[in-house]
């Protein structure tokens, strides 16, 4: 068998490996692998495809993970639309009573239709609110 072969092998084991894993530490070895099978295959010979295998696997272990790694910390997404503003304070500019049907509140300089969130609350004219879900145009609120 030649030994490009084996370095494939190598590297589908490796890849194998980091899918079951996850922790992004062995994708570079199995790359650094197929960059050895590759310099085997144009007949460079074993010992530059282990030199081939070793400096591009450090390399890409030093800076590709470091990259990837921070990936999985990043921050949330920004929220935008509607819901940008569940967690907003409104204030209340219509009687908000959900057997009635009524209610409307003051949200970020425009009005909304709101319902209380809890269905038995009535929230009277000038109280402050917490947005807890938008559905549709009805801002879902409770009381601060």
């Amino acid at each position: 068998m030649d030994a490009w072969v084996l370095w494939i092998l190598l590297a589908v084991v490796l890849a194998a490996g980091e899918v079951m894993t996850t922790s992004f530490f062995l994708a570079p070895f199995a790359a650094g692998a197929l960059l050895g099978a590759l310099a085997d295959a144009a007949g460079a010979g074993s010992a530059v495809s282990v030199a081939v295998f070793l400096v591009s696997s450090g390399l890409l272990l030093g800076f590709v993970r470091p990259i990837a790694r921070r990936h999985l910390y990043t921050p949330a997404q920004i929220r935008t639309g509607t819901a940008a503003l569940v967690g907003h304070t409104a204030m209340v500019t219509e009687r908000i009573a959900n057997d009635e049907g009524s209610g409307c509140v003051k949200l970020d300089g425009e009005t909304w239709t709101a319902r209380a969130f809890d269905e038995d609350t009535t929230i009277e004219v000038g109280r402050r609110v917490h947005v807890v879900e938008i559905r549709g145009a009805t801002a879902l609120v409770t009381e601060t």
